[in-house]
């Protein structure tokens, strides 16, 4: 009998990548804001290109931040801090166009009463490992965090801050995963670098460092900057934009995205606060025995408290069926934005610290949408 396999691929982007240069500081500029007033209305987006940060949006506030200042400390904190790299903290030219909030969105809204704008939102989670996440986005984001950890820490002196990742995972009929396929990473470097030596490296001292060893074998595949040579990167060697690295901050493409992006947003926007939601239902139902994986859509209208649906998807994994997963939804979880933002505590600067290597799966951080605070409840609801 032929063993059945297939393959799923996910990738991530470093810290120094220009788009998530870009989420950082709108991130940055938003726990700035609601560090002094934490009922402001933000919508903060950024473009980054050779020697230009433009912050543009609409933001209402009762408060003063210094932008230029927080845009000049995110870019040094990132690595950018001379010329020779080509992109410079201190050198850079920051342009500012904000303007309020409009006044018909406002009066939707009702201080976070009514979804700040319609669309739709999916949360995913799913048993394979402790993260609740798919393992390719996760290995993807510990080699792309891995490779800015040991560039800050001085391990070597010829990395940069750009830099991307890609992982592919091979999984058995029964989704579980079995091996690494092959491993992509690009790293921005110095000229002085040798090819052989920054793949030496990045193989020994960071791809095996994050990646379990039973995972590698003989056929494992391992693209080192692949076209030779990244010495041109971040702003200088292709622009940067909030928002357009959604799938990199979400499932790595394993389950679907609405097409919200999150950072530079306050909480009464759904697109950012109901995919929190969403992730945290799914991972408490997955959790809570529900399913093996578990896809969870939610729907807004601006204006309007409650979503006008929700949707389920298990893959076929559900251990009981999709009326009893939706009404302990229904039951357990507050899915009013008001409800969210109070559930999450989400008034308060939390955001540049998920502006990089993913908002789901962060057993690293203490974030109240990763939380398994619910799973008793949900066992006990099913066992009436």
């Amino acid at each position: 009998m032929i063993e059945k396999k297939y393959l799923f691929t996910s990738e991530s982007v470093t810290e120094g990548h220009p788009d998530k240069v870009c989420d950082q500081i709108a991130d940055s500029i938003l726990d700035a804001i609601l560090a002094n007033d934490p009922h402001a209305k933000v919508a903060c987006e950024v473009c980054a290109t050779t020697g230009l940060v433009l912050v543009m949006g609409e933001i209402t506030a009762d408060t003063y931040v210094d932008i230029q200042g927080i845009v000049r400390r995110t870019v040094e904190d990132i690595g950018y801090n001379r010329g020779k790299i080509g992109f410079d903290a201190e050198n850079l030219a920051v342009l500012v166009a904000i303007n309020e909030q409009s006044p018909d969105i406002a009066m939707g809204v009702r201080d976070g009463e009514g979804a700040g704008d319609q669309g739709l939102m999916f949360g995913f989670a799913s048993n394979e490992n402790e993260y609740y996440m798919p393992s390719p986005i996760i290995y993807a984001h510990r080699i792309a965090k891995k490779l800015a950890d040991v560039r800050k820490a001085g391990a070597v002196d010829y990395l940069r801050p750009d830099g991307k990742s890609q992982v592919t995972v091979e999984y058995d009929e029964a989704h579980h995963v079995k091996r690494i396929d092959s491993v992509v990473v690009s790293t921005q470097h110095s000229e002085q670098v040798t090819q052989e030596e920054l793949a030496t490296f990045v193989i020994n001292h960071v791809i095996r460092e994050v990646i379990p060893e039973k995972l590698l074998d003989d056929e494992t595949k391992f693209y080192i900057n692949p076209t030779g040579r990244f010495v041109i990167g971040g702003p200088k060697g292709d622009s940067g934009l909030t928002g357009r690295k959604i799938i990199v901050d979400t499932y790595g493409g394993y389950a679907r995205h609405g097409g919200g992006a999150f950072s530079g947003k306050d909480p009464t926007k759904v697109d950012r606060s109901a995919s929190y939601l969403a992730r945290y239902i799914a991972k408490n139902l997955v959790a809570a025995g529900y399913a093996d994986q578990l896809e969870v859509g939610l729907s807004y209208v601006i204006g309007c408290s409650d979503p006008t649906s929700i949707m389920i998807n298990a893959y076929g994994t559900e251990k009981v069926d999709i009326n009893t997963i939706i009404g302990a939804i229904r039951t357990h979880f507050n899915l009013t934005p008001q409800g969210i933002i109070s559930e999450f505590d989400l008034r308060r600067p939390i955001y540049r610290q998920v502006s990089c290597y993913g908002h789901f799966g962060r057993n690293d951080l203490d974030l109240p949408w990763e939380k398994l605070n619910k799973v008793d409840v949900l066992k006990a609801y099913i066992k009436k």
